[in-house]
């Protein structure tokens, strides 16, 4: 090995060493520590095998092994037996250590970032809990009308929220009802009463009477008798009418059939002109084909007779009042017109409220509840009453119910409607 091949090997951080059969040194490239000349294992086992062979041994004065790798020689080329080369692990060792450190402050970085991920990740996920249960501590009795905020509607907090927010409603919806109805009944209470207190006074006032000397005199009897007589049955009506509200509040039942609205008109306009004998003329239009209509026809001919009797009790005398029996595709009607008094405009909204009365000056009788039977008997039956006035001129009322068809008509039907065409454009 010349000077610059050594040289070479040297600067590649390399030893080379020549040994001969006694592992004496015949050649090398650095000094060996002192006592290594013979004691490396690797170049005997190399010697004794053969085999190129490696290893650690510790030849170079470092604080580090050594990797040595021997290979024997052909005995031809003179007393060196095998040839050593080696390389420190001191580069080795000092690249672990420092893929160590960075492996380990990696790992530090990596944690301390995935430590902060799942914190904020955590929080981004619990935030819309934490706005749900902040919106919900806002939610009292008193005021349901707020909604839990809803972030994300696909997730399971989101479809949990929508749940909760759709009980919410309904439970808004709830208390309004039950609102609505306290409210209701503590009017309709308080109205009652009102009405009741006046007949009340005066059957009290005219016991009172005949109970301070009343009773012998003749003419004072008769005259308590009837008015105490009169004071009771306009008690009873208003008690009848009051169980026919609250029989309404309460969603009776219906008795339903498919019926023909004219014919009820009929009935209706009968009763009617019975009731108002001369006072005014009642003019009924029937169609010539049968209106059916899936109704209770009761309480549709109890709405219908309130009407006219409305229509009646504010016509003056000689006036005239027209039912018409009519039909749309959705809907059928009868109308009720009248050549009355008319409503004020601004009082007209107000009609179909229990007890109110258009004009207390001109109300004859009643407690002002007939209306009010009418639009709850309409709307019963999924229908609606609609009213039109012109002050002087006359009222039209309106009651529309819905259409719904049988599978087929009756013969009988037909029958009845042609015998009942007999009386079209007929007067009182």
């Amino acid at each position: 090995m010349d000077a610059d091949e050594a040289e070479e090997l040297t600067l590649q951080e390399v030893f080379a060493l020549v040994r001969d059969a006694e592992g004496r040194v015949l050649a090398q490239t650095v000094e060996l520590e002192s006592g290594e000349e013979a004691s490396d294992p690797v170049w005997r086992e190399a010697l004794e095998s053969g085999q190129p062979t490696g290893g650690a041994a510790e030849l170079v004065e470092r604080d580090v092994s050594d990797y040595v790798y021997a290979v024997p020689i052909n005995p031809s080329y003179g007393p060196a037996r095998v040839v050593e080369a080696g390389k420190s692990y001191e580069y080795a060792e000092q690249a672990i250590q420092n893929l160590t450190s960075v492996l380990v402050g990696s790992a530090l970085v990596a944690f301390l970032l995935s430590a902060c991920g799942a914190y904020l990740l955590a929080r981004a996920a619990l935030s819309p809990v934490e706005a749900v249960v902040d919106s919900a501590r806002e939610i009292t009795e008193g005021d349901l009308s707020k909604r839990l905020p809803v972030a994300h509607k696909g997730d399971e907090i989101g479809r949990l929220t929508t749940t909760i927010n759709g009980l919410l409603a309904r439970l808004e919806e709830a208390f309004t009802r039950l609102e609505e109805t306290l409210t209701r009944q503590r009017r309709f209470t308080a109205d009652a009463s009102h009405e009741l207190r006046t007949p009340l006074t005066s059957v009290s006032g005219y016991a009172q009477l005949l109970e301070e000397g009343g009773l012998t005199d003749p003419k004072v009897v008769r005259e308590s008798v009837a008015a105490i007589r009169r004071e009771s049955e306009d008690m009873r009506e208003l008690v009848e009418t009051l169980l026919a509200l609250a029989r309404g509040d309460e969603d009776a039942a219906l008795d339903l059939e498919f019926c023909d609205l004219g014919a009820v008109a009929d009935e209706a306009v009968e009763s009617a002109r019975v009731t108002a004998k001369d006072k005014v003329a009642i003019w009924c239009a029937s169609p010539k084909h049968p209106v059916l209509v899936f109704c209770d026809r009761g309480r549709v001919r109890q709405a219908v007779s309130i009407l006219l009797d409305n229509a009646v009790k504010y016509t003056p005398k000689g006036g005239r009042v027209a039912v018409a029996v009519r039909e749309s595709e959705e809907w059928a009607r009868i109308e009720v017109s009248d050549t009355g008094i008319g409503i004020p405009e601004d009082q007209l909204p107000l009609v179909f409220e229990r007890f109110h009365r258009a004009d207390e000056a001109r109300a004859s009788g009643g407690a002002g509840l007939g209306l009010a039977i009418a639009r709850q008997i309409a709307e019963a039956h999924g229908g609606r009453i609609e009213a039109k006035s012109s002050l002087g001129e006359g009222s039209t009322f309106t009651l529309l119910l819905p259409r719904k068809h049988p599978p087929s008509a009756g013969s009988d039907l037909d029958s009845r409607t042609d015998r009942r065409g007999e009386s079209v454009g007929e007067t009182s």
